[in-house]
């Protein structure tokens, strides 16, 4: 380790993070920005020629963040002045980050440059919100780097609260602190904060991200292929990204980098900024579109003239909530009862019932309300709301068929999204074709774009373009639900693609 400001202050969070309590790390969401994931971090922003830059750290740690942008000032804009606050709520980390902003004013003075530092002890949603704002956090900021804790916040949250008035809904607290960091910042001032991957889509975090896409433009968003790489000594496994954006500002193109962690040199690409925010998009996804090949499934996908909704259908978790109605259970199918289906029988297209999966293969109707719960004889199209890690595609499709299982009500548990039309059965050839789109290695592709997880929620699927209900029933006619190989499903889709192009 060389003799520098950020490797002195990685020496810090090193003997921090070995003192720390497990316990007390994860309540407070507690993950410190190792040496390399910094520099990376404070290389984003763009630095003035001259002038003061004036930068907010929230949730500082040990100030890595600020080390690393310091350390980066003085070596590449000799007419900047310094201004730093840092904000951290653990007492016990505070001497450490004090000791780092001292190094920065020392470091600095020795170049005959002037860096000024400000430690706020405490919380940066309480400093941030109300009159305690205007007593603690001198604003505007030109810059705003951050690691921020990645805990949830329930409904109930005193913070959760706050945001609330502060006119956006946030569940996790990295999510309140870039919504304050945010609006933090000056016009023309940047963001720049390294967060889990999971406020990107879904319905959870869709109120956050239209309030943030409406708050700042994106310059850059960086993205780690290993989910532990960036925190393995601190146990993290999400999925990470560094988001760089510019607050009011103007809309042009988009730098997207990527690499293995944050020990490796990125790969870059450039596209447009519609290519990350689709303008017709209700829900706002952010697709992170990493790389050449995700550019043109991006592109393919974007020729694609339907919509659920154009297509007739609907989807909708499974109505079977089974820890719910363990007394409507049963082990095996016994008369009287309904099928039940889990993800587990679902294996290569089709539905296997019964099987043998350790869940319950019946479903005994005691009630009114659990008859609501039966989807009537039909056709349907399901899909796995979580896949296993060991399957190769994020989306696994099949198809229940009752050519073989029967003109039958059916339950769908709820860990299953079930494609229908209006609360019925799809027509058969129309479901087989949606079951191979689904399966497809394009699909599958534009999913990774916008979702870092292995969850697939209704909201996604909605999201999805599709081709035309006739393409849909010619790939799907004459067809089982049994899928070919992996090639053939990706050759069918690649001729309707190839077909699609040339009409458009």
């Amino acid at each position: 380790m060389g003799d520098n400001l950020l490797s002195r202050t990685e020496a810090r969070r090193v003997a921090t993070l070995a003192e720390l309590d497990a316990g007390t790390q994860v309540r407070l969401g507690q993950f410190f920005t190792p040496e390399r994931a910094a520099r990376l971090i404070a290389s984003m922003p763009a630095l003035p020629e001259s002038g003061v830059l004036r930068v907010l750290d929230p949730g500082a740690g040990v100030g890595s963040l600020s080390a690393a942008l310091v350390e980066r000032v003085l070596a590449h804009a000799p007419n900047i002045t310094v201004e730093v606050t840092v904000v951290e709520v653990d007492p016990r980390v505070v001497p450490q980050l004090r000791a780092t902003m001292a190094d920065c004013e020392t470091t600095a003075t020795r170049v005959h440059r002037r860096v000024s530092t400000k430690v706020i002890v405490g919380d940066f949603i309480e400093s941030s919100v109300g009159l305690l704002a205007k007593q603690v956090l001198r604003g505007p900021f030109d810059i705003v780097l951050m690691n921020p804790p990645y805990a949830k916040l329930g409904a109930g949250s005193p913070h959760r609260h706050a945001l609330a008035a502060y006119g956006v809904d946030c569940p996790n607290l990295y999510a309140a602190f870039m919504t304050l960091g945010t609006g933090a910042l000056t016009a023309g001032g940047q963001l720049v904060a390294i967060t889990p991957r999971s406020f990107a889509n879904g319905p959870y975090f869709e109120r956050f991200r239209k309030h943030l896409l409406s708050s700042i433009t994106i310059d850059r968003i960086h993205t780690f292929e290993s989910r532990s790489a960036v925190f393995s000594d601190a146990g993290v496994l999400q999925e990470s990204i560094v988001l760089a954006g510019t607050r009011k500002g103007k809309q042009g193109r988009v730098v997207l980098s990527r690499s293995v962690g944050h020990t490796d040199d990125a790969r870059e690409s450039v596209v447009p900024y519609e290519a990350i925010v689709l303008p017709d998009d209700p829900h706002r996804f952010l697709r992170v579109v990493a790389d050449e090949t995700h550019g043109r499934v991006s592109e393919v996908m974007a020729q694609m003239p339907a919509t659920l909704e154009d297509l007739g259908l609907g989807v909708s978790t499974g109505r079977v909530v089974d820890f719910r109605v363990r007394e409507s259970l049963r082990d095996a199918p016994v008369q009287g009862c309904a099928p039940l289906i889990y993800p587990g029988n679902l294996k290569d297209g089709m539905v296997v019932w019964p099987k043998e999966i350790h869940k319950a293969q019946g479903f005994a109707v005691a009630s009114e309300t659990q008859r609501k719960s039966l989807m009537p004889p039909g056709c349907y199209v399901l899909v796995k709301r979580f896949s296993a890690k060991e399957e190769r595609r994020r989306i696994v499709a099949a198809v229940w068929d009752p050519r073989t299982m029967g003109q039958v009500s059916v339950a769908f548990e709820n860990h299953l999204n079930v494609f229908h039309r209006a609360g019925e059965g799809v027509d058969r050839a129309l479901a087989l074709g949606l079951s191979l789109w689904l399966n497809s290695s394009l699909v599958d592709q534009f999913f990774r774009t916008f979702s870092g997880h292995t969850q697939v929620n209704a909201t996604d699927l909605r999201s999805l373009r599709f081709p035309t209900h006739d393409e849909l029933v010619r790939l799907g006619e004459g067809r089982t639900p049994e899928l070919p190989g992996q090639s053939e499903i990706d050759e069918l889709v690649a001729g309707l693609a190839k077909r699609r192009s040339e009409i458009a």
